[in-house]
């Protein structure tokens, strides 16, 4: 069974908005490496519509790009994405899924884990509120941007039933000033 891996960048004061973060090739490179790194990419449908909407086109070279994010943007044409959605049923761009949510969202999740031995990396955030809820969340990649928005969306902004006790595993700087925080759920 692979382990479910919640990324997002994040806000000092926890803001998740794609907008606030530092995009250079240093944290392309970061979530290239970490997107290699598990068998599996999963989102909303928001984010995967945010995402469909653009990267598909700099895959093609039809957009851009420097080559930490063409990179970034190869690499997650050619992986399996997973879209919990409730209604949204079809996902024209290469090699997504859909997995139901509602009712069977733990079910689906757990199959998932099940059949993806290397990890599944998700980037949602009000996705992973809802699977935290459920205890499905396994480790936590977060990379925190040296910055103050002083606006939403906010991570867990919907909050969970109870506090989550989590082990540093490690902490890696980048030049830009942000720093990638890797946590496991405490045992």
């Amino acid at each position: 069974m692979g382990l479910l891996t919640f990324s997002i960048n994040l806000t000092l004061d926890g803001c998740i908005d794609h907008q606030e973060g530092i995009a250079d090739e240093e944290t392309h490179a970061f979530f290239t490496r970490l997107m290699d790194a598990h068998g599996a990419m999963l989102w909303g449908r928001t984010t995967y519509e945010m995402m469909e909407g653009y990267w598909p086109a700099v895959a093609r070279g039809e957009v851009q790009a420097t080559p930490a994010v063409r990179a970034w943007a190869t690499q997650l044409q050619a992986k399996p994405k997973y879209v919990v959605s409730s209604t949204r049923t079809h996902f024209p761009w290469a090699h997504s899924h859909l997995i139901a949510g509602g009712d069977g969202l733990r079910a689906g999740i757990q199959a998932l884990k099940d059949a993806t031995p290397a990890g599944v990396l998700l980037g949602s955030g009000l996705l992973a509120t809802a699977l935290d809820r459920l205890d499905l969340i396994d480790e936590y990649q977060l990379l925190v941007h040296p910055r103050i928005a002083g606006h939403g969306p906010t991570l867990y902004a919907g909050g969970l039933p109870a506090t989550r006790r989590l082990d540093l595993i490690s902490t890696t700087p980048l030049r830009c000033g942000a720093v990638a925080m890797h946590y496991r759920r405490a045992g």
